[in-house]
C-alpha cells in the first residue's frame, strides 16, 4: 500500500513537469520574434488578441455574463 501512495504522490510532479515542457516547446519559436521591436509589438498584439478571443469564446460558450 505504501508503494501505491508513493506512486500517486508523483503525479503532481509529473503534471508540473509536463506542463512546463509544453509551455517551453510552444515558447521556443516565439523567442526570436521578440528580438526586433517591430516583430515584438506584432507578436504581443497577436498573443493578446488570441487570449482575448479564447476568453470571449469560453464566456459565450459557458454562459457567463459580463455583469
Amino acid at each position: 500500500m505504501e508503494d501505491f501512495f508513493q506512486n500517486v504522490s508523483r503525479y503532481p510532479q509529473y503534471l508540473i513537469s509536463f506542463s512546463l515542457g509544453v509551455l517551453y516547446t510552444f515558447a521556443q519559436p516565439l523567442i526570436p520574434l521578440f528580438k526586433k521591436p517591430s516583430t515584438a509589438i506584432a507578436t504581443s498584439i497577436l498573443l493578446l488578441a488570441g487570449f482575448a478571443f479564447i476568453a470571449f469564446t469560453l464566456r459565450a460558450m459557458l454562459g457567463f455574463s459580463g455583469v
